[in-house]
């Protein structure tokens, strides 16, 4: 199999390809689109890529060629009587812990599909979709029909059965930023992880409410965010309310969870069961969106550190990338090849990935850095990129 880096971008989505005389990106595909994700089926090598239309709204397209051709999909849809309450973009006065005096309630509709990810080799047509506003579509044919999964939808943390009349209790899914451009304020689901061990156990994250897991196939759901700290909420370590960027597991050590938060790097080494928050401030490591786990190594991931909060952008204007080897208890800054001045990237929670000794990431001011020796030294894939959404090795 040929080795390739999928970009999903604000134009499109471009595949990077290994030849021998290094590395070279083809023509743009699904050109003027947005791409909010892109990535290779491990066990087909069929071709995924998320598209974002403006007046079409969201479709999934794949490729079985390699993305010579590509064949778009558009049956990903909220059922009838999918309901939810609405949540509204905060204001300064804004209290998170105040129950809705008056909810509001509305008709869902798939405003993004934010994430996709593929069940084992023993279920070959297993396939996930998160979307904004926070629903788990699951195929089971490749990805020609998709069902929601009621009993996350119906989770009592977001009020219960919608389904079956107005909500039994509160909301506390609060909304994400990322969902505002759509006119909304919604959580999003950004993260799936299914365990390699057992295609019935699986992690979801969601933005902004925490981490959940199911054992039992998705039948039933329970929250996973002890040991996570919200440093805006009145609680901080209330059960719910929580902003992961990013969660991704180890993929032979998958007890091995990490997470870069709003509000710091965590780590679980008993799946997800607790959290620590091991971020280091006094170098950079605390703020950002992605984060990207060694595949052999559960103790092993690569953040890249970013100025919180209105100014996101690379910290004092240079790039940096930071790994740990050890669970979090250390970093090191990795700088060598990255721009020290005048840089102003940042990079969004699916931009980062790590396969062997190679790690890669995308920005939105569409630079593409490849490093081939787990983050110790880079350089520069393109620097005329569309902004950059996602980064996966096919």
């Amino acid at each position: 199999m040929a080795e390739m880096i999928l970009l999903g971008t604000r134009k499109g989505t471009v595949i990077v390809d290994r030849l021998d005389a290094g590395w070279r990106a083809r023509p743009i595909l699904h050109a003027g689109i947005p791409v909010c994700h892109a990535l290779r089926d491990p066990r087909d090598g069929t071709l995924w890529a998320s598209l974002d239309h403006g007046h079409w709204g969201p479709k999934l397209s794949r490729s079985r060629d390699g993305g010579q051709t590509w064949q778009d999909l558009s049956s990903l849809k909220y059922p009838a009587g999918a309901r939810y309450i609405v949540k509204v973009l905060p204001t300064p006065d804004f209290d998170p812990a105040a129950p809705a005096s008056q909810p509001e309630y509305k008709d869902a509709a798939v405003y993004k599909i934010w994430t996709l990810a593929f069940g084992p080799a023993a279920q070959p047509g297993r396939m996930y979709a998160g979307t904004i506003p926070g629903g788990l579509f699951v195929s089971d044919d490749g990805g020609d029909t998709w069902e929601l999964n009621r009993p996350l939808w119906d989770h009592a943390s977001r009020g219960g059965d919608l389904f079956a009349g107005d909500a039994s209790s509160d909301n506390r899914w609060f909304g994400t930023p990322a969902s505002v451009d759509y006119g909304v304020f919604e959580p999003g689901i950004h993260s799936v992880i299914v365990d390699p061990r057992d295609p019935a156990h699986l992690h979801v994250a969601v933005s902004s409410a925490g981490v959940l897991e199911t054992t039992d196939g998705g039948r039933s759901w329970q929250g996973r965010n002890r040991g996570m700290l919200n440093d805006y909420l009145p609680d901080p370590r209330a059960e719910w309310g929580h902003d992961p960027h990013c969660v991704a597991a180890c993929a032979t050590q998958p007890d091995h969870l990490w997470q870069q938060n709003h509000c710091g790097v965590f780590y679980s080494e008993d799946g997800a069961n607790s959290w620590s928050r091991v971020s280091q401030p006094d170098a950079g490591v605390h703020f950002g969106f992605p984060i990207a786990v060694d595949a052999r190594d559960g103790r092993r991931a690569w953040v890249v550190p970013a100025q919180a909060d209105a100014q996101r952008m690379a910290i004092g204007g240079g790039l940096c990338v930071a790994r740990t080897d050890d669970g979090g208890k250390s970093w090191s800054v990795l700088r060598k090849g990255l721009p020290q001045q005048h840089a102003y990237d940042i990079v969004l929670r699916h931009g980062l990935d790590a396969k062997g000794d190679r790690v890669c990431f995308g920005s939105t001011t569409g630079n593409v850095y490849l490093s081939e020796d787990r983050g110790e030294s880079w350089s520069c894939l393109g620097s005329h990129f569309p902004p950059v959404y996602s980064v996966r090795f096919g």
